[in-house]
C-alpha cells in the first residue's frame, strides 16, 4: 500500500458497487437497506452475511468475517493486495499510479516473470523431445493431461541448452543468472543450474512460474546411485521465497471454485500423482519445514487442512514443526489433522498402489491437531503421578496460550484439565475479536463522548467535513482524541470516503476492532440529528479543552506565568462567566 496513494484507494472502494461484486459471487437478497446471504466464509443455514450498499462493506454476524470489496477480493478470490487492487481498478476503468522507481521496478520483474515463462515452455518442448523422459512419467502412471496442467517438462544434459536458447544477449543472461536459472562457477563460468532432471515449474498465486524444481533421473555413480541430489530447487529470487510459496496451490485453485481442503505432503510427484487420481486439493511445501506463513496460506483457502508425512522420526518431527505454525492460526472453524504413512511410503506410492478410495481411507483416519499435540507432549510423561502431570501442563499451557480466543482454545485447555487437573484456563495475552453478535444484539452501552462521536462518522463520514481544522480539542487528554482528529483528517482528504474505506484505512491496526464494532453499532435517529450531535459533542470537546488547560494555570503560582498565560488564564475565567 505503500506505493499506492490511500486517496487512491479510497476513492477505488468509494467507485465500487460492492453489492455487484459481492453479488456476482454470492446470492444476495434485500433486506431494508442492506442485502443478505449465506456467509462464503463459514457453512452455516440461515443468512447472517450481511452486505451494505451505503457503508461500502460486509460483515457476518456468524463467523466476523468483514471488509470493503477490496478485503472481499482478498479473503474469497485468494488475491495479494496489490492484485485486488488492479482487478478493482480494471473494473472501474482506472489506472493504478505509482511512483517512477516502482514503475521501473515492475517493468524489470515483468521481465524476469517472461524470461521464465519462456523456460516452461523451453523444459515442455525438450520434454516431447526425450524419451527417457516421457518413459520417467510413464513408469510414474502420469499421462498427458497431468503433464499439461503441471507444465511440466525436461533439463536435457550439457551445461548451455537452456541459455543458448534464451540468453541471446547480455540483458537475457542477466534475467536468467537473477531467476535462478543460471550457476556461476567459482571460476566465474556461468552454466545452466538445472541439467537432466524432469522439471516441475513452481506458480504463483496468479498462475507464472517464478521458480523450478528438478529430479534427476538416469544419471548414476558407478554402485548404481543417483548421482548429485535427487532434487534440485531454484535458489531465492526476488520473485521466490520457498517459505512462502506451497507448489501445486495454483492447479488447486483452479480446480476447485471453493476449495474444501488442502492436503499438505512433501514432494512434487506427490502433488501430481494425487492429481493424477483425482484428488485435486494437494500442494506441498518446498524442501523447507510448514512456516508460519505457509500455515496463513494454507487456511486462507481452506478451513481444513491435512499434513501428510512418513511415520518415521524424520516425518514426526516435521508435523511437529507444522503443528507449531498452526496452533496460533486455529481461528473458529479450522480444522488441522496428521496422516502418517508407513514407513518407505509415500502419497505417490500409496495412491498407486491403493488408488484414490484407498488414501481416502487413510485420509478417513487421520490423527486430529488436538490428539497429536497431547500424544507427543505426554510421550515422555508419567500421568500417573502429579510430577507427569506437572511436566506436562507447563509444556502444554505456553503453547496452548498461543491459540486464539474461542471454543477450540477453550476445549483444548479443557483437554489439558482432563489430562492434569488444571482447572482453569487463562485468557488469551492479546486481544482477538470474539463473533460480533447478532444485529439485533449489537446496541453498544453507553459510549464516551469521543467514542459517541467517531461512532457517528463512521456511519456516515460526511458529517465529518463541517468540523474543520485547526481542532480546538487536539490537547485534550482523552483516550481516543488522536484516533478522531485522524479520522477527521482523513474523511476531509477523501471527501466521498464510506465506511468500508475508512476501515480498510486502520486494517490491521491496534484500533480496527473497536473500528469495526462501533461501525456496527445502532444509533438512532437521523443525519440531521447526528449532524447536530456531531456539532454538539465537538464543542463539548473544545470546552472540555478549556477547563483542562485552566485547571492546569490555576494549579500553578500566580508569579510563575508569564504575560501571555495570565491574558491566557483571564481569557478563560472571562470566558467561563
Amino acid at each position: 500500500m505503500a506505493r499506492i496513494p490511500d486517496a487512491f484507494i479510497d476513492d477505488l472502494i468509494a467507485r465500487t458497487d460492492i453489492v455487484e461484486l459481492i453479488g456476482a459471487r454470492v446470492p444476495l437478497k434485500r433486506a431494508g437497506r442492506e442485502y443478505q446471504g449465506l456467509c462464503p466464509f463459514h457453512d452455516e443455514r440461515s443468512p447472517s452475511f450481511t452486505v451494505s450498499q451505503t457503508k461500502q462493506f460486509y460483515h457476518c454476524f456468524g463467523c466476523g468475517a468483514h471488509g470493503s470489496a477490496l478485503r472481499f477480493l482478498m479473503e474469497y478470490d485468494k488475491l495479494e493486495f496489490l492484485d485486488a487492487v488492479e482487478e478493482l481498478a480494471r473494473r472501474n476503468g482506472m489506472e493504478v499510479p505509482r511512483e517512477t522507481r516502482q514503475r521501473n521496478e515492475d517493468g524489470h520483474l515483468r521481465q524476469m516473470f517472461g524470461i521464465l515463462d519462456a523456460a516452461t515452455h523451453w523444459f515442455s518442448g525438450q520434454l516431447v523431445a526425450s524419451k527417457r523422459a516421457l518413459d520417467y512419467f510413464a513408469r510414474r502412471g502420469i499421462d498427458a493431461a497431468t503433464r499439461e496442467r503441471f507444465s511440466l517438462g525436461y533439463a536435457p544434459e550439457g551445461f548451455d541448452g537452456l541459455k543458448n536458447a534464451l540468453g541471446t544477449d547480455p540483458e537475457s543472461l542477466r534475467l536468467l543468472e537473477q531467476t535462478g536459472m543460471l550457476a556461476r562457477s567459482d571460476g566465474g563460468h556461468v552454466y545452466d543450474r538445472f541439467r537432466e532432471r524432469v522439471i516441475f515449474p513452481i506458480h504463483d498465486r496468479r498462475g507464472r512460474p517464478i521458480a523450478f524444481g528438478g529430479r534427476i533421473i538416469g544419471k548414476t555413480t558407478a554402485d548404481g546411485r543417483e548421482a548429485g541430489p535427487k532434487y534440485l530447487n531454484s535458489p531465492e529470487t526476488p520473485l521466490f521465497h520457498k517459505g512462502r510459496e506451497l507448489y501445486g496451490l495454483w492447479q488447486v485453485r483452479q480446480a476447485h471454485s471453493k476449495i474444501p481442503r488442502l492436503i499438505v505432503v512433501e514432494g512434487y510427484m506427490d502433488v501430481v500423482a494425487l492429481f493424477q487420481y483425482g484428488i485435486a486439493t494437494a500442494v506441498a511445501t518446498l524442501g523447507t519445514a510448514t512456516t508460519p506463513e505457509h500455515a496463513e496460506l494454507l487456511f486462507r483457502n481452506a478451513a481444513d487442512v491435512f499434513f501428510c508425512f512418513d511415520g518415521d522420526g524424520a516425518g514426526r518431527r516435521a508435523a511437529w514443526k507444522a503443528l507449531e505454525s498452526v496452533l496460533p492460526r486455529m481461528k473458529e472453524g479450522r480444522q488441522a489433522a496428521f496422516l502418517f504413512l508407513p514407513e518407505g511410503e509415500d502419497p505417490d506410492s500409496v495412491v498407486r498402489k491403493e488408488g484414490s478410495a484407498g488414501f481416502e481411507a487413510r485420509l478417513a483416519q487421520a490423527e486430529p491437531l488436538s490428539e497429536f499435540f497431547f500424544r507427543e507432549q505426554a510421550a515422555d510423561t508419567n500421568l500417573n503421578t502429579l510430577d507427569g502431570r506437572a511436566r506436562l501442563a507447563e509444556r502444554c499451557k505456553p503453547l496452548l496460550e498461543n491459540i486464539p480466543d474461542g471454543a477450540f482454545r477453550d476445549l483444548m485447555f479443557q483437554r489439558l484439565s482432563e489430562l492434569t487437573g488444571l482447572s482453569q484456563a487463562p485468557r488469551a495475552t492479546t486481544p482477538v475479536s470474539a463473533a460480533p453478535r447478532r444485529r439485533s444484539d449489537a446496541r453498544a452501552p453507553r459510549l464516551s463522548l469521543v467514542r459517541n462521536i467517531i461512532t457517528l462518522l463512521l456511519h456516515n463520514p460526511a458529517l465529518g467535513l463541517e468540523i474543520h481544522p485547526p481542532y480546538r480539542f487536539a490537547h485534550l487528554r482523552q483516550p481516543g482524541i488522536g484516533l478522531l482528529i485522524e479520522l477527521l483528517e482523513l474523511i476531509h482528504v477523501s471527501p466521498s470516503i464510506r465506511t468500508g474505506a475508512i476501515l480498510e484505512h486502520f486494517s490491521g491496526r491496534d484500533e480496527a476492532a473497536a473500528l469495526e464494532k462501533l461501525s456496527l453499532t445502532e444509533i438512532p435517529g437521523d443525519s440531521r440529528g447526528w449532524q447536530e450531535a456531531v456539532v454538539q459533542g465537538i464543542e463539548k470537546l473544545v470546552a472540555q479543552t478549556r477547563e483542562q488547560r485552566l485547571g492546569e494555570l490555576k494549579s500553578r503560582d500566580l508569579s510563575t506565568l508569564s504575560s501571555d498565560e495570565k491574558r491566557e488564564l483571564g481569557e478563560l475565567l472571562l470566558a467561563r462567566a
